[in-house]
């Protein structure tokens, strides 16, 4: 499956081999031949692209299906909307944090990319493991599932929609959006702006008529707004938990820091830009659903944003279901145009099959990256229970988020002169890292045999590692079955 880094070399077909640790290609040790140009990914994605990619990412399905977790462990709507703030503060602790690494280290791919640099490959190799086999294709996939059932639901508004129905439409919608990513950076970048665009005018059909309601004094469920089922020692923490996850998303702009034009300013604008949006967003769309809808009327709730349509909006409420799925399908296209570029740079640096890191001459996508993700996610769409791979896999995406954020401080101290155009407080990366590793504290105490069972999941790593990695004697039987796996 995956090779000892090596010396690149260019193929025959329409395809050519990206760097490797940021050399140019070569042909057995030798340069590449006159008047053939390097093939890279394409600087194509401006300020109004790069910020489409965070808030289309992490703005899904949550927020108008059943923004409830956060309400039902914290117990009054004071505090849910307190909370709802806070996890915005950290998210963004968290981006300014990941600012930083993004604008010092100009390399694609994230994660795994600043853990490689601070904590060397082993860890590295483990995070894009999990991520390839387990977690991409699962959350695409759920994602996906969402995309497919309301992109039907006025079709069916009488009757129940058949599940293979909505599976054949998810299948459409995931291969739509593998080759939307294949073909086109521009085009894709483009379609997510329009699709953040249609994102935020949902929001705001929630928003405004809150605040009219708000204005015409349909406060009653603010009323005592912190009294209520007092939160437990429990429940809070899980509020943070279900709170931190809706905003996830915001590093997503790090996975493509070699396509951003102006890195410098471009990471840092986009993701103060994007979460000032994004949590504002949330907030009041909150707000909004509390002065039409009692806090226990939103738990019981299916679906809040129809629910809240349905009382305010009359026939329009039809209109919600289109507005979740084009939320959804903003957030397969934003997921799989980043992810991508993950594995083309694990690829790039020898953790994951050499196809991986080539880049289409005419296209300059990294198509191999892309397709690769079809395959796995229709394997998860049509297995088994994708929502418990995701909780037992949840844990793990907190553990090493956290570790790129540490390996910030470490450079700091370690790396004292390194070049940084965007500098943080320390105290940010400190107390982002600490809150990650209270969410998976909390993931063990609360539910030791999922988390379990993810860490056991994500150690496979480790022993795939050496296998493929570093050992040198494998047979030659092996090492062809690897070199096309």
């Amino acid at each position: 499956m995956v090779r000892k880094p090596v010396v690149s070399s260019i193929s025959n077909g329409g395809y050519l081999q990206g760097n490797v640790r940021g050399r140019l290609p070569s042909l057995g040790g030798r340069e590449p031949p006159p008047g053939q140009e390097k093939v890279v990914l394409k600087k194509k994605i401006t300020l109004l692209r790069g910020t489409s990619i965070i808030v289309g990412t992490i703005i899904g399905a949550g927020i108008f299906i059943s923004p409830k977790g956060v309400l039902q462990n914290t117990g009054s709507v004071g505090l849910s909307l307190v909370v709802w703030t806070a996890c915005g503060i950290l998210s963004l602790f968290g981006a300014l944090s990941y600012a930083e690494l993004g604008t010092s280290i100009k390399k694609s791919g994230g994660h795994y990319t600043y853990i490689l640099e601070v904590f060397g490959p082993l860890p590295a190799f483990v995070r894009v493991w999990v991520e390839l086999l387990i977690i991409r294709p699962a959350a695409t996939a759920v994602i996906s599932l969402a995309f497919g059932r309301y992109i039907l639901e006025p079709f069916f508004i009488q009757c129940e929609i058949p599940e293979l129905a909505i599976k054949l439409t998810t299948a459409v919608g995931i291969t739509v959006v593998m080759v939307l990513n294949s073909m086109s950076v521009s085009w894709s970048a483009r379609i997510q702006i329009f699709l953040t665009f249609c994102k935020l005018t949902a929001i705001l059909i929630i928003i405004v008529p809150g605040m009219m309601q708000l204005i015409k004094g349909q406060t009653q469920y603010f009323k005592d707004a912190f009294s209520g089922r007092d939160a437990s020692i429990m429940g809070l923490p899980l509020a943070f938990y279900y709170g931190m996850y809706a905003y996830a998303g915001w590093f997503y702009l790090n996975f493509v820091t070699e396509e951003v034009e102006n890195p410098e300013k471009t990471i840092p604008l986009a993701i103060c830009i994007s979460m000032a949006i994004v949590t504002t967003g949330y907030v009041l769309t909150n707000v909004a659903y509390f002065t039409t809808i009692s806090a226990e009327e939103l738990l019981l709730s299916k679906a809040v944003a129809v629910t809240f349509s349905e009382r305010l909006l009359g026939n329009f409420s039809l209109a919600v279901p289109i507005f979740v799925a084009l939320s959804c399908f903003g957030s397969m296209n934003g997921g799989v145009f980043a992810v991508s570029r993950l594995f083309y740079v694990a690829s790039r640096e020898g953790h994951l099959p050499e196809i991986l890191s080539m880049i289409h001459i005419r296209k300059h996508t990294p198509l191999p990256a892309v397709i690769v993700l079809h395959p796995l996610t229709m394997i998860m769409l049509f297995s088994g229970d994708l929502y418990s791979l995701l909780n037992f896999l949840s844990f793990a995406r907190w553990l090493f988020i956290g570790l790129a954020v540490a390996g910030l401080i470490y450079l700091r101290y370690k790396r004292p002169d390194m070049h940084r155009p965007f500098k943080v407080p320390i105290f940010i990366p400190t107390l982002f890292s600490l809150t990650c590793l209270f969410v998976v504290a909390l993931s063990l105490y609360s539910d030791p045999f999922s988390t379990g069972i993810g860490f056991i999941i994500t150690l496979t790593g480790v022993p795939a590692y050496y296998l493929f990695i570093i050992w040198d004697k494998k047979p030659k039987w092996f090492r062809r079955m690897s070199d096309y796996i």
